[in-house]
């Protein structure tokens, strides 16, 4: 049998705190051999980011690796020193990571990024390291390599990064790919095509692939074996087809019953059953019209003469690829920016035609609230959980003392929100429950509308899943509607009654969930839904790769 790519024994990792050691990892082991695809799957803080670190060397610097053996292709690296490491990493083992705008240089055009790259791993000068940079970025599939060599980060879409980094991590014909939840930024066309092409690379060049992610669905159809991770260790391990048909751990079964996915497949009394929504009674007047809406960020058309209703007790969601309107119209709508053309009215007022100053004194401003994608990014990090609420209610409410205190342990238990936790700043919660922090903010002022852009696109499917129930029962309990943009289709389908498909700052196609998503009538809403990852039971050389 041939030597493992990689091989990880009995790990042991720690986080050094001020209370005292902090475990991440308690005798993790994985194995992965030359052109296999093994995905490790798990929920936040199951262990399995900082397994990747571990086996690349970075981890954070209060963490340590304190028992157990990482070798790659052969050699023995848990104490090579850093020289060392710096020549494996890259030489043979390559690194995809979540966020590619945050691990790409900003102040670094994209070709001098890669062609660093290569030189790090080959003796050839900058030109011929500026030619292969060229030659990376064809074989990521760059339509025009030229353009975004020149290019900086920011000047890039999430999916041309990603490429790009792609292109760094295979300057050095590593042996080894490590892919870091390399879609969670992405639409799903977009993650869709980046997986294609890490499939056909490892496929093309006979590496092995590591996937990181939580998505067990997109592991199912991306992987040979899947490994499930839960406290630090690997508490299952198997085929793909073995774990999802009879999962042996309680972790696997959570995983397969939160995922939302456009198939709902027989798994016993773990199935994954649709969230309920509520009816929209036919004819009902609308709670919010928006009419020919435009909006255009210089010579670029993003909203272009949008039109839609949404009802009383409505959740209507706008989904569609990056870049196709949807973040722009639920800023449009809550006021966050200001309209080029059309009407949003809003209780029969036309809000598009308020100034600013106008709005945020008139009573529709109380009741149009925003809740944001990530909110550790939306959360005032200086601020406990309790101050975040406090803000609203005292400003606009005027509350004080014990009506104050009253109101948010009110917030705190609707969002089903530990009091406890509520003197804590933002990086002592974790993801579900600074997203709870970002819901009660928004509950605050007793609102009639949410506008959700993307709320559940930083959490893990578990939290996702936990996260969606509480808005349904949100929405059933004070009668709210909800304007809910998502890239997701799963996740629209699971909390919306109807939905629009925008593409290019159009809609293409709207109509209710059901409808929309199992009987398309479009191309591009059918190549949407056929993008997403399904939880697959077939050989692996049937799955896409």
């Amino acid at each position: 049998m041939a030597e493992p790519v990689l091989e990880v024994a009995e790990l042991q990792v720690s986080y050094g705190h001020r209370a005292g050691p902090i475990p991440a990892l308690e005798g993790a082991s994985v194995t992965v051999g030359a052109g296999e695809a093994v995905a490790i799957v798990g929920e936040s803080g199951s262990g399995k980011s900082t397994l990747a670190a571990a086996v690349m060397r970075l981890l954070a610097p209060n963490g340590r690796i304190d028992a157990g053996t990482i070798r790659l292709a052969g050699e023995d690296v848990t104490t090579a020193p850093e020289r060392r490491m710096r020549a494996l990493r890259g030489g043979t083992v390559g690194m995809v990571f979540q966020s590619p705008r945050a691990a790409l240089n900003p102040v670094r055009r994209i070709g001098r990024q890669i062609a660093d790259a290569v030189r790090a791993h080959r003796d050839v000068g900058r030109r011929e390291a500026a030619d292969e940079a060229l030659s990376l970025l064809e074989a990521v599939r760059i339509d025009d390599p030229g353009r975004v060599a020149r290019s900086f980060a920011h000047e890039l879409s999430g999916g041309m990064c990603q490429r790009a980094m792609i292109a760094i991590a295979m300057a050095g014909d590593p042996a080894l790919l490590i892919a870091d939840e390399p879609t969670t930024a992405l639409d799903t066309l977009t993650g869709a095509s980046v997986m294609d092409l890490l499939g056909d690379l490892v496929k093309a060049r006979g590496m092995a692939l590591v996937l990181i992610t939580h998505d067990i669905a997109l592991a199912s159809t991306r992987a040979d074996r899947i490994a499930v991770m839960e406290a630090g260790r690997v508490v299952e391990e198997g085929p793909v087809d073995a774990v999802l048909a009879r999962p042996a751990s309680a972790a696997a079964r959570r995983l397969i019953a939160a995922t939302p996915t456009m198939n709902a497949p027989s798994i016993g009394a773990g199935a994954r059953a649709q969230l309920p929504v509520q009816p929209v009674e036919e004819g009902a007047e609308p709670l919010l019209e928006v009419a020919d809406l435009v909006k255009r960020y210089g010579e670029t058309l993003a909203v272009d003469r949008v039109s839609f209703r949404l009802a009383r007790g409505e959740s209507l969601g706008l989904v569609g690829e990056s870049g196709a309107g949807k973040s722009t119209i639920a800023r449009l709508v809550a006021r966050f920016a200001d309209a080029d053309a059309g009407a949003i009215r809003f209780e029969g007022t036309d809000i598009a035609a308020v100034s600013h100053r106008r709005f945020h004194a008139a009573p529709e401003r109380r009741r149009i609230q925003l809740v944001f994608q990530d909110p550790g990014e939306s959360l005032d990090p200086r601020r406990t959980a309790f101050e975040t609420l406090a803000d609203p209610l005292a400003r606009m409410d005027r509350l004080r003392g014990s009506d104050l205190d009253g109101r948010i342990a009110e917030l705190a238990g609707q969002v089903r929100l530990d009091r406890a936790l509520l003197d804590r700043r933002p990086h002592e919660l974790s993801q579900g429950q600074m997203a709870r922090v970002g819901i009660a903010r928004a509950l605050a002022l007793r609102p009639k509308l949410l506008v959700l852009d993307e709320p559940t696109a930083s959490l893990d499917v578990s939290v996702q899943a936990e996260i969606l129930a509480l808005l349904d029962g949100l929405r059933r309990d004070l009668g709210l509607s909800m304007l809910f943009v998502s890239h997701d289709l799963a996740v629209v389908r699971r909390i919306c009654d109807r939905a629009l498909v925008l593409r290019r700052g159009r809609i293409v196609e709207e109509g209710p969930c059901g409808r929309l998503f199992d009987a398309p009538e479009t191309d591009y809403t059918r190549a949407l839904v056929d993008a997403l990852p399904r939880l697959e039971r077939q050989p692996a050389d049937a799955r896409r790769r």
